[in-house]
């Protein structure tokens, strides 16, 4: 693609297309160009992530809604069975929902958190970095950690 000055003014450069790109006060027209692309990496920047983060609520809801229902699912063993294994069960039931909706409801708070300072970090010109504990790991972690502490339960009752 080839682009060339025209003589009808400073403010015009056609390209193929005849589109005009406003050239800046110093007569740069790359400046001008660069900054239009600036702005729409920008923008498509945000949109993604707009989508990672939309894709951590629907997570953090998976994990909360498994919970929940872990806790009734072995609720309802324990009222149709009253044997002392179905209480355990229950119990330990119980201590694993709960865990997972305290982990959906930390990564439903970390992905706010994380997206506001990326957007405001975009908002400000600021380069953008990648953490050293991303919110992948961090929640892979918390949740190596209560598949542990579920195995250990299951072992000593």
């Amino acid at each position: 693609m080839t682009t060339q000055q025209t003589t009808s003014g400073p403010m015009d450069l056609h390209s193929d297309g005849g589109d005009k790109v406003a050239e800046t006060p110093e007569g740069d027209v790359k400046t001008a160009l660069a900054r239009e692309r600036s702005s729409f990496a920008k923008f498509r920047t945000s949109l993604a992530l707009d989508r990672t983060t939309l894709a951590w609520i629907r997570t953090a809801l998976t994990f909360a809604s498994f919970g929940f229902g872990m806790v009734a699912f072995f609720r309802a063993v324990a009222m149709a069975t009253h044997s002392e294994e179905a209480m355990r069960l229950h119990q330990a039931a119980i201590h694993m929902g709960v865990a997972l909706i305290v982990i959906g409801m930390v990564a439903t708070i970390l992905a706010a958190f994380s997206h506001w300072m990326i957007l405001r970090r975009l908002r400000r010109g600021e380069e953008l970095s990648v953490a050293q504990w991303p919110l992948t790991i961090t929640i892979a972690v918390f949740i190596s950690i209560l598949g542990l502490y579920a195995l250990w339960s299951m072992f000593n009752p």
